[in-house]
């Protein structure tokens, strides 16, 4: 009977794997005015030319907002301001904030989405009605990108099911292609990568080419990422970790997105065409630890500013 050999799978010298470095270059990261107030110094924590978005909870007042777009800018990174549009009460307001924004921070990208609240604060109800305003585009912005949902979303289909997400989304790829910001999806966050690869392929057989920027939680206490899938109705990642709190030897352990990403990592690598382009992390269990995580993790790609 012959013998088996088989071929230890090539690291590089951190301990992680060619597959996981080339798909985590690039990540980018999510902030609120009050979680980076924590960070001393992201110039220790992230790559140069990071992207970090910073998300805009109804109730955080402009002037915080664009505060902490300024300091991120200043020291050296691409900010990525959230524009709700059901906080925004009018056009008047948007071409405010653009006019903040740009002026004091300049900044020249945007994550637009409906926005978590469920009656709007005036005459904006969608992203799409922020981009049909024609401000960004006149504004000269460089890139939009807009929410995309590999679970659903019941905020937008109600009775369950993708209808209107994907119908929605056949909108945002036409005017992807007529306007000159270049575009992507920005996902909800997801803990298991069957379903996502299934939406990434399923996006692009039906024809929606924006590239995807996924959602993945960061590293976290396992309660803490049960909470937040419940509050945003992230559905059958919720099953993964509920399973996994069934594991007395998991219960107690933060989550990491080590497996889920491996193997997303290795299918982009085995199909380079597969349409994800970036990952997007959400510091569900804090900035520091995400950013430790994939400095250890993402090898050359993820080294800090400040290291390199």
């Amino acid at each position: 009977m012959a013998l088996l050999y088989f071929r230890k799978r090539e690291t590089v010298e951190n301990g992680t794997t060619p597959e996981m470095e080339a798909f985590l270059k690039g990540y980018s990261i999510e902030v609120m005015p009050r979680t980076a107030e924590k960070v001393e110094d992201f110039r220790a924590l992230l790559a140069p030319g990071t992207r970090v978005y910073i998300a805009h909870i109804e109730g955080t007042p402009i002037e915080d907002m664009v505060a902490t777009a300024k300091r991120l800018a200043d020291a050296g990174y691409p900010v990525m301001p959230h524009f709700p549009a059901r906080i925004i009460k009018d056009k008047a307001m948007l071409a405010d904030w653009i006019a903040r924004y740009q002026g004091e921070a300049g900044v020249d990208q945007a994550l637009l989405l409906a926005g978590g609240v469920s009656k709007p604060h005036g005459d904006f109800d969608s992203s799409m009605q922020l981009m049909e305003s024609g401000l960004f585009d006149k504004a000269g912005f460089k890139r939009l990108h807009v929410a995309g949902h590999p679970e659903g979303n019941k905020d937008i289909d109600p009775n369950g099911g993708m209808k209107n997400v994907e119908d929605a989304l056949r909108w945002k790829q036409a005017f992807s292609e007529r306007t000159d910001a270049k575009m992507a999806l920005a996902t909800q966050f997801a803990f298991d990568a069957d379903p996502i690869i299934k939406w990434v392929d399923d996006l692009s057989a039906a024809g929606i080419k924006l590239p995807v920027h996924i959602g993945i939680a960061g590293p976290a206490k396992l309660q803490t990422l049960i909470k937040f899938a419940i509050a945003c109705g992230v559905g059958p990642s919720l099953k993964v970790l509920q399973k996994r709190a069934m594991d007395v030897s998991k219960l107690l352990l933060p989550y990491e997105p080590t497996e889920a990403l491996t193997k997303l990592a290795a299918h982009k690598a085995k199909n380079p065409d597969f349409n994800i382009e970036q990952v997007h992390f959400f510091p569900l269990g804090g900035i520091t630890s995400n950013a430790t995580w994939a400095i250890e993790n993402g090898g050359a790609g993820t080294a800090p500013a400040a290291a390199s």
